[in-house]
């Protein structure tokens, strides 16, 4: 008998092939055919201005003209709004990290009663539930124009991040260390700084260099609705038609973001 036959004599395919997620035939396409209906009808329904399309793709000629040669002859306003977003980042990591701490102990679910719990998680929500540029609005008609608006942005938008994972580190830390140390009637803060802040320092550090990285690089983008930093530069650049200094501006946010995650992804490595 053949080695690719079974006891019952029938052959076994030559290849293993992945089954589908929806074994059904007719239900999966079906539901294919769905979607592509859905697609198509969406499409359609969009008010697309199709002659506005064409003009817009005159004025992207027009602006990619103009933009190149890149134009570095002010260095200085273009290093100025790099050090302002630099700053932004730094205060606005310090700070977020700093509050996502405490907020992390509050929504781990094995540290926290339940109304603490509750309030922590819902702290994270409302951190995560908003894009940073809508924050950056609010908080730009709140205390007006300049890189405030963007440290309080940030901070918000660290808090959503860092306590999240942070929360779900501290609900996986080894609970083993934690009972040893109440076994030797160690109070709640002692058993906090002695039992659970070794377990999820590592992580800690990480998410810590990751936020700033990623703060670096949200700067530039809350700066176009003027919250300060490298965004606002390149904002009023395009505001001045200076295409060509748009176009500096932008390889120099390009550069310094991968230099940045470069960096960033190695201590990373290093301390996970």
């Amino acid at each position: 008998m053949s080695a690719h036959a079974t006891q019952s004599g029938r052959a076994l395919p030559e290849t293993w092939r992945k089954p589908p997620l929806i074994a059904n035939p007719f239900l999966r396409y079906g539901l294919m055919a769905a979607v592509f209906a859905y697609v198509v009808w969406a499409i359609t329904m969009l008010p697309i201005d199709w002659a506005r399309v064409t003009e817009g793709a005159t004025r992207a000629t027009r602006i990619f003209s103009g933009a190149f040669p890149p134009s570095f002859e002010r260095s200085g306003l273009l290093i100025d709004g790099f050090l302002e977003s630099l700053k932004i980042a730094i205060l606005a990591t310090v700070g977020g990290v700093l509050l996502s701490i405490p907020i992390a102990f509050m929504a781990a679910r094995n540290l926290a009663p339940m109304p603490i719990y509750l309030l922590g998680r819902g702290i994270i929500i409302v951190a995560r539930s908003f894009h940073p540029v809508i924050v950056a609005i609010i908080f730009v008609k709140a205390v007006g124009f300049g890189p405030l608006a963007g440290v309080l942005t940030l901070i918000v938008y660290s808090i959503g991040f860092v306590a999240k994972m942070l929360a779900e580190r501290i609900e996986e830390i080894d609970w083993g260390q934690v009972e040893a140390m109440r076994a030797v009637g160690a109070g709640y803060f002692s058993t906090i700084v002695y039992a659970v802040f070794p377990q999820i320092m590592p992580r800690q550090v990480g998410l810590s260099i990751y936020q700033l990285d990623s703060n670096l690089r949200a700067s530039a983008v809350v700066g176009i609705v003027g919250a300060g930093g490298i965004g606002s530069t390149l904002a009023n650049a395009f505001g001045r038609y200076d295409y060509d200094f748009a176009l500096a501006i932008t390889i120099v946010i390009v550069a310094v973001i991968l230099f940045s995650e470069a960096v960033s992804g190695q201590i990373r490595k290093r301390i996970w």
